[in-house]
C-alpha cells in the first residue's frame, strides 16, 4: 500500500522596495523560504533576472534537491549493501533554456558525486548501488527532463598492519 507524504513550506516575499511592483524594475525579487522550526533560506531569482547572487534561486535548490536526494538514496543502499562510504561530494550541473518569450525549461541535470569508499575492493559495488539510486530517487522520478550521473569512485588504499 502507498504512502503519503505532504510537505508544507512558507515562502514570504520580502522584496518591497516601497512602492510594490509599479513596474518591472521597482522591487527586489528577495524573499524567504522557511518551515516550523528550520533556519529561513535567503532566496531571490537568478541574477539573469534581476536577482542577488547571494542569495538561492529556484533553478539552484532543484538541481541541489536532485544531488541531495541521490546521495541520500545511495547512502543508504550503500550502509544496507555493505559498502562503507567514507567521503561523498557532488558538483551536479543542470542545464536550463530560457526560450524567445522569456518561459523556460531544465533540459538536463548532470550530477557529478566523487565517492571514496574504505577498500579498493569495494569500487565496483559502489559503482553500481549509483544506478539504483537513480531509480529510488524521489525527485530525479518527479522531474520530466534528463537527470544523468557520472559517478568517480575512489578506494582507500589497504594500510599496512601495525608491527
Amino acid at each position: 500500500m502507498a504512502r503519503v507524504h505532504h510537505y508544507e513550506v512558507d515562502v514570504t516575499w520580502t522584496g518591497n522596495s516601497g512602492t510594490g511592483t509599479s513596474d518591472y524594475r521597482s522591487y527586489e525579487r528577495a524573499h524567504e523560504i522557511g518551515a516550523d522550526g528550520k533556519t529561513p533560506i535567503a532566496g531571490s531569482s537568478d541574477p539573469s533576472f534581476r536577482g542577488d547572487r547571494d542569495r538561492w534561486n529556484p533553478e539552484e535548490l532543484l538541481v541541489a534537491s536532485l544531488s541531495q536526494c541521490h546521495m541520500l538514496w545511495y547512502l543508504g543502499l550503500c550502509a544496507n549493501a555493505g559498502v562503507v562510504v567514507t567521503a561523498y561530494t557532488d558538483r551536479p550541473r543542470g542545464t536550463m533554456l530560457e526560450e524567445a518569450g522569456g518561459a523556460g525549461r531544465f533540459e538536463e541535470v548532470v550530477l557529478r558525486p566523487r565517492v571514496t569508499v574504505a577498500a579498493p575492493e569495494q569500487v565496483e559495488r559502489a559503482t553500481t548501488l549509483h544506478g539504483r539510486a537513480h531509480e529510488m530517487c524521489f525527485i530525479a522520478n518527479s522531474v520530466n527532463f534528463p537527470v544523468r550521473h557520472e559517478p568517480v569512485i575512489l578506494g582507500e588504499p589497504a594500510t599496512a598492519a601495525s608491527p
